[in-house]
């Protein structure tokens, strides 16, 4: 069983930062001891309860936190589509979005979303801008883990090719928007729940920033005027 929802949440008050969910660290539910890899633990009203290990937090009773989705697009247009490693513990070998992650304490999404696309892709990005700020989810993958998040989404510039994190991605594509719209359309069933909740409203945003796309193309510079035949002598 697979259950998905683009709810509405409480918009973040900046959309590419994760600060309004900042924890102090020193009260909330959840594990404190792992600062270096974890995930904040939200509240129905997307309250921080706290921190919990990203390793230990995804069960059959996955408790609500923070993410995010990334959707990379290039200067030609075209949008990468990555394959889940079959060794991840959620969806193996499902064809998703670019990438996803957990923001942590104190850490902008910006900045989060640059560690994982340095981190999956071996990619660096720019121009990470919001295109579905209050985006949640839920998910149960067919082993009975589930996804339970707060995922805003994001859309971010590629600066160069991908060289994908082998435990992380096994393959990858980048194809056009509405290829994308299509096999939503088509075959769900391929990709991940998160990305086919996206896509509907993701139309319009799936274009590469006004810095990325190339201008119109110069008028060539004239040709410079002949110079003038010198006069005949009689």
């Amino acid at each position: 069983m697979i259950t998905t929802a683009g709810e509405s949440t409480r918009e973040p008050q900046d959309t590419v930062s994760s600060d309004s969910w900042d924890l102090d660290g020193s009260s909330g539910r959840g594990d404190h001891s792992d600062h270096s890899d974890h995930v904040i633990l939200l509240d129905e009203d997307c309250a921080p309860l706290g921190l919990a290990p990203r390793a230990t937090v995804h069960s059959a009773t996955t408790p609500l936190h923070l993410a995010f989705s990334c959707h990379v697009v290039r200067e030609d247009g075209q949008v990468l589509v990555t394959r889940r490693a079959l060794t991840k513990r959620t969806w193996p070998g499902v064809w998703t979005n670019s990438f996803c992650g957990h923001p942590r304490q104190g850490e902008s999404f910006a900045a989060a979303v640059a560690r994982h696309a340095a981190h999956e892709l071996g990619l660096e990005v720019r121009g990470v801008r919001a295109a579905l700020p209050d985006f949640r989810y839920r998910a149960v993958d067919a082993s009975g883990v589930v996804e339970n998040e707060i995922c805003p989404v994001f859309i971010a510039d590629a600066v160069g090719e991908p060289t994908p994190n082998p435990a992380e991605v096994m393959d990858l594509r980048w194809v056009a928007p509405g290829e994308i719209a299509a096999l939503v359309d088509l075959a769900p069933w391929t990709l991940s729940p998160w990305m086919v909740s996206q896509v509907p409203d993701l139309r319009g945003h799936l274009v590469p920033s006004a810095a990325q796309t190339p201008g119109p193309a110069a008028a060539p510079a004239p040709a410079p005027a002949p110079a003038p035949a010198p006069a005949s002598r009689s």
